[in-house]
């Protein structure tokens, strides 16, 4: 089991500002103005770490394709923003249920309230991993601002244990998480406006970071044509017109031609594409796009005399 260190004082996400001392003197719109200068350097924290990020797609998207799991695990802000992106994947690239999820210290009742303490328990993020039967095709993503949250290391350390791959985001240099996981992400984006409170800068950092990792290793899984949701799932009015338009954009049908498409086809906007564009029905546009593993282009690109 790792030991934990129990010292805060070393870490640069702990420690006070002192531009920023004085902070409940000042007017609110100096405030505003100081929140938004140093979110700006969120950004170039991010963009430090390309190559790391890069690295973790590649091991996420390698996981998905061998019909494994893309598996976050995180306590209080940072689990939540793994919760909202697992929840995500659904509806923006049609994610098979179970296929995106995420883990939280102190379970599903941490969502929706704080449960601080839960994140000190590493049994806990071991047992979590291991109720899923995490094995060699997962991915286990832990998010801990500190970088050395009980219940991430827990968690990470189980994963590596059950033979998955494993990385962690963390805000802290050379953090206890990051030399735990395969891939170590970790963003320095230094002391927050209020010292500790790591849903404010880290928070953005980790948000940013989990963006690319979902939406980037879609894109390589064949999840979008282009930069259009071709994999939308149509479950309301809003995303059925959305669907549509992307349709007549691919193929330049009418919306009312995009419409019947897209009926037909079980309200799959790839498999209408491929039945306006190759003049197929739902069955063979589907069957052709199973061959391309899914993958919009090279389908409409074999179905081309």
């Amino acid at each position: 089991m790792t030991r934990i260190n129990e010292d805060l004082a070393g870490l640069l996400t702990e420690r006070r500002s002192d531009a920023h001392r004085d902070l409940d003197l000042w007017d609110t719109r100096d405030i505003v103005a100081a929140m938004n200068d140093l979110d700006i350097g969120v950004i170039e924290a991010v963009r430090a770490r390309t190559d790391e990020i890069t690295a973790a797609i590649e091991v996420i998207v390698e996981s998905l394709r061998a019909g494994g799991r893309l598996i976050y695990a995180g306590a209080g802000s940072a689990g939540r923003l793994g919760v909202l992106d697992a929840a995500e994947c659904g509806p923006t690239f049609s994610v098979e249920p179970g296929r995106v999820l995420a883990v939280v210290a102190g379970g599903a009742d941490a969502v929706a309230r704080a449960v601080e303490a839960a994140e000190d328990d590493y049994d806990a993020g071991c047992d979590a991993i291991s109720m899923l039967e995490t094995g060699p095709d997962d991915v286990v993503v832990g998010i801990s601002a500190s970088g050395r949250t009980p219940y991430v290391l827990g968690a990470i350390e189980t994963a590596r244990a059950r033979g998955a791959s494993t990385v962690g985001i963390a805000n802290n240099e050379d953090s206890q998480l990051s030399s735990l996981a395969q891939v170590g992400i970790d963003i320095v984006t230094g002391p927050e406006l209020l010292a500790g409170s790591t849903r404010l800068k880290a928070g953005t950092a980790q948000k940013l970071v989990l963006n690319m990792l979902s939406t980037i290793s879609m894109i390589r899984l064949g999840r979008t044509y282009g930069n259009l949701m071709i994999d939308v799932r149509v479950s309301n009015d809003k995303l059925r017109a959305r669907a549509a338009a992307i349709i007549s954009e691919i193929t330049g049908a009418s919306t009312d031609d995009a419409v019947t498409a897209l009926d037909a086809a079980g309200g799959q906007a790839k498999t209408a594409v491929v039945m306006v564009a190759a003049g197929l029905d739902a069955d063979a546009a589907a069957a052709l796009l199973l061959a391309h593993d899914g993958h919009l282009r090279s389908a409409l690109e074999d179905s081309q005399p």
